[in-house]
């Protein structure tokens, strides 16, 4: 039997890190021989999961074709955003969340993209499909993704099957969602000891209309504690748009107490944001009223921005 890999996306979350560990036990149950690894550093939130719950971090990988012919992909599917030599396998699966884009195969694949808050809903209904038990700790995984990805059911990506499924991983897991999720998201709301790299350490990148877009997000309880070092932050930013060729780098500190976010923007496009919102940037900073979530709030309406 051939082995494969399956991961999530580059500057991985809680959703990509636990999803590729429930989608490796998944296949392993049926007879598969694959492992979950990952492709860029454990956050705070998600050392927070692994150690709760007794689980070893994911192998980290900079490449995948030399050590396997084919990989499946969970919780993204640009380009991008993937293994920087995914061109050079198969991919032979993705289960997704996201939008579509700048994605195609050579051969036919198994392509599971539903409108849900988290990766890990998909997969709970996917165990159930194939009649495999979730494990206790799998449970836990899978759970911990969900209220992080939709921010203890508080994000507009939360469906009601979102809260559903968690509320039934809770129970196979043995916690209390509500104490643990908001112990977990604390965990990764703390930023008084991250240094600068870390505090951008969920970053994507995305095409939009031509230009060349990428969007950080960080969790806080209070924002203040990321703004008083917006120079550093900047500092960042600004190599990041050199090195890369961005026309925009978008971050978005999320305060989870109070559902709200500020943005702080640099390069040639932060009139895009400005349009999108109907803000005005001072010092580089603006507030975005009511806005947590990147993949519903923030990538729709800059990408149509984008395209005007």
């Amino acid at each position: 039997m051939t082995k494969s890999l399956v991961f999530g996306h580059k500057n991985p979350d809680t959703d990509t890190i636990c999803s590729a560990i429930a989608y490796a036990e998944l296949k392993k149950a049926q007879g598969q021989e694959i492992e979950a690894v990952r492709l860029g550093e454990i956050n705070s939130e998600t050392a927070f999961v692994l150690d709760y719950f007794k689980v070893e971090a994911p192998r980290l990988v900079e490449t995948v074709a030399n050590e396997v012919k084919t990989v499946s992909l969970v919780d993204h599917n640009e380009k991008q955003q993937s293994v920087a030599d995914i061109a050079d396998v198969t991919v032979v699966e993705v289960i997704d969340h996201h939008r579509i884009a700048n994605f195609e195969t050579a051969d036919p694949l198994y392509y599971r993209a539903e409108p849900v808050g988290c990766t890990a809903t998909i997969l709970f209904k996917m165990f159930q499909e194939k009649g495999i038990d979730i494990s206790k700790t799998t449970a836990g995984l899978m759970l911990s993704a969900i209220i992080s990805d939709t921010l203890l059911y508080q994000s507009p990506t939360c469906t009601p099957e979102d809260k559903e499924i968690a509320e039934k991983l809770a129970a196979i897991a043995g916690v209390e969602t509500a104490t643990y999720g908001l112990e977990m998201l604390k965990a990764g709301a703390d930023v008084t000891t991250k240094t600068v790299p870390e505090l951008l350490l969920d970053a994507k990148e995305f095409e939009m209309g031509g230009s060349k877009v990428e969007i950080a997000q960080i969790n806080v309880v209070d924002e203040k504690d990321v703004l008083v070092r917006q120079t550093e932050v900047e500092a960042e930013m600004s190599k990041r748009i050199a090195d890369k060729g961005l026309d925009l780098y978008l971050f978005v500190v999320t305060n989870i107490l109070t559902n709200d976010s500020v943005a702080i923007a640099l390069g040639s496009k932060t009139d895009k944001v400005e349009a999108a919102y109907g803000v005005v940037f001072a010092a580089n900073v603006a507030p975005l009223a009511g806005v947590v979530s990147r993949k519903k709030q923030v990538v729709p309406i800059l990408t149509e921005i984008f395209a005007k």
